[in-house]
């Protein structure tokens, strides 16, 4: 191979590296949105967690709540 067809794949690979980056990106913030949106979790909260960290800080989710809730469900 000369070095125009590795600088041609170079940027080819390039290229479809970004893109895919790109998509689970958006894909990832889309998921994020419409968990929000239907209720599923409150983002807020995590947010909120950046400036009010600390050990005398309660959890902001109860684990063994959601378990039994789910165990409930089913």
């Amino acid at each position: 191979m000369d070095q125009e067809a590795i600088l041609t794949f170079q940027g080819y690979a390039k290229f479809f590296l970004v893109l895919a980056v790109f998509i689970i990106f958006y894909s990832y913030a889309y998921s994020i949105y419409k968990r929000d949106k239907k209720g599923e979790r409150d983002f807020e909260k995590y947010s909120k967690l950046v400036l009010d960290d600390g050990a005398s800080i309660d959890p902001l989710e109860d684990r063994k709540e959601k378990k039994e809730n789910k165990e409930k469900e089913k």
